[in-house]
């Protein structure tokens, strides 16, 4: 099973103009029905100055596997508010598996929680806020 196969439209249409993805190393794996799941592995240059991954980089895994989960039900799910809570640092040269639900959809809005692990270890969990935009007038 290739991956445009694992990425339901409009998910995928969402993913396919991305342009941030591949300068951040954040790879989706799949997205379909309210989950997602995706993935970085820390390098060197992402390690802030305690030698750990940036807690940006560890947000914007989140962030992804939440638009990619929400955008499961149409295009133009956007976040309108997000919190992490970082519980465990992440390392150089681990990979972080990001995954997500959407665990409230109602009307325009809907609620996803991501879970950011390194193999068994939780690194983060964060809950993001989404609203469909309007169309533009």
């Amino acid at each position: 099973m290739n991956q445009s196969t694992l990425i339901a439209d409009p998910a995928r249409s969402m993913l396919a103009a991305d342009r941030s993805l591949e300068g951040l190393g954040i790879q989706v794996l799949r997205a379909s029905e309210g989950r997602a799941t995706a993935v970085l592995t820390v390098t060197p240059e992402m390690a802030n100055g305690h030698g750990i991954a940036h807690g940006g980089l560890v947000f914007a895994l989140a962030d992804t596997a939440f638009a990619m989960a929400a955008n499961t039900f149409g295009t133009g799910i956007a976040t309108a508010e997000a919190s992490i809570s970082y519980i465990s640092p992440a390392r150089i040269a681990e990979e972080l598996v990001a995954s997500a639900e959407v665990t409230f959809h109602e009307g325009r809005r809907m609620i996803v929680d991501v879970r950011v692990r390194a193999g068994e270890r939780t690194v983060a969990i964060y809950r993001g806020t989404g609203r469909a935009l309007r169309a533009a007038d």
